[in-house]
């Protein structure tokens, strides 16, 4: 049984099946426009930009992407963990700064003296920590999810200000110097690494019991519950995920940037912005790991593509705006929650 299996629902009278045909032509309508858009913009690069449609670039927005990429798996687990309500369902806010503090006790350790083996497990450790506290946030105190998040993102941020002194702290080691490297093809090893985590996170979300059971707690909890389901434990282990992405995500930081830096509170648009896209890549429109790259890829080849043309990268963040808005109003009519 998959999780992503496109059926279309039996009603009981004409006109719930009325309905129950407009929204699947709906659906199906943006599921179409979204991949016929991924397809006009690859045309338009192609076209307009040199070197733009290459294996080479190809291999270079792929590797620019990980972090993103890692960071909007981690965010798409807890929407499905959680719901995609965007008010009341599943988010992580948190995650941006998570990488931040992740990235800055990374290098710290390593700054310090200390080899990969303390560090690597370190930032890791960070991560889920942040992870395990927005678990009790939203899980044991019932705090909603926007909320909770947001205020752990602000907590995070300031520990990272604390930690590094507003300061850049520079890492280097054998195990960095690989990441940050060119594997087969010439093709970064991060990219290598992004493809390989999404393969890995999409075989446990799409093809496992765990997998099955986290869409079920999202889409349908009070049904999940009386099936006897632990919903509680499984939402709060879809933000225990996420913020183990995020200390991968710091630790793949370290590796592109050479080091902590500030700022990593800019990712938290992108990651959002993918995270929410990849609904409009599955047959479904539900959050999907596979989804999650193509949105990635999609995300990095118009940030590559503007950057070729030479255009402003403030217009990206400006059309990351309007994708979320496009996505969240086209999802949620198509689900029938517009305002009547």
């Amino acid at each position: 049984m998959s999780s992503d299996i496109d059926t279309l629902p039996a009603y009981g009278s004409g006109g719930d099946t009325t309905k129950g045909i407009g929204r699947w032509l709906a659906g199906f309508a943006l599921r179409g426009g979204s991949l016929l858009a991924f397809a006009a913009v690859l045309t338009f690069f192609s076209v307009s930009a040199p070197f733009f449609f290459t294996l080479g670039n190809i291999g270079n927005v792929l590797g620019q992407s990980a972090i993103l990429g890692v960071l909007a798996i981690g965010l798409t687990i807890v929407i499905i963990g959680g719901g995609s309500n965007v008010v009341k369902g599943g988010i992580d806010l948190s995650l941006a700064a998570n990488l931040g503090l992740s990235a800055a006790v990374y290098a710290t350790l390593i700054s310090a003296g200390y080899g990969d083996s303390v560090a690597i497990p370190g930032a890791l450790a960070t991560g889920v920590l942040i992870g395990i506290v927005n678990a009790i946030a939203v899980v044991v105190f019932g705090i909603v999810p926007l909320l909770a998040t947001l205020a752990v993102m602000n907590v995070v941020a300031g520990l990272e200000l604390v930690l590094t002194q507003n300061t850049v702290v520079s890492a280097s080691t054998d195990f960095l110097s690989v990441l940050s490297s060119y594997g087969p093809f010439d093709i970064p090893v991060l990219a290598y690494v992004l493809v390989i985590f999404t393969v890995l996170a999409g075989a446990v979300v799409q093809f496992t019991p765990l997998g099955l059971r986290l869409y079920a707690v999202g889409e349908f909890p009070e049904a999940a519950r009386a099936a006897g389901l632990p919903v509680r434990r499984i939402v709060a282990g879809s933000y225990i995920a996420s913020g183990l992405c995020g200390g991968l995500a710091g630790i793949l930081s370290v590796a592109y940037l050479s080091g902590s830096t500030t700022g990593a509170g800019e990712m938290l648009l992108p990651v959002v912005v993918t995270a929410l896209l990849s609904v409009v890549f599955s047959r479904r429109l539900v959050p999907t790991i596979g989804g999650t790259l193509l949105s990635t890829l999609l995300v990095g080849f118009l940030t590559n593509g503007f950057q070729l043309l030479n255009i402003s990268s403030t217009l990206v963040s400006g059309i990351q705006g309007v994708l979320i808005l496009l996505v969240v109003a086209a999802t949620s009519l198509q689900h029938g929650k517009g305002a009547v």
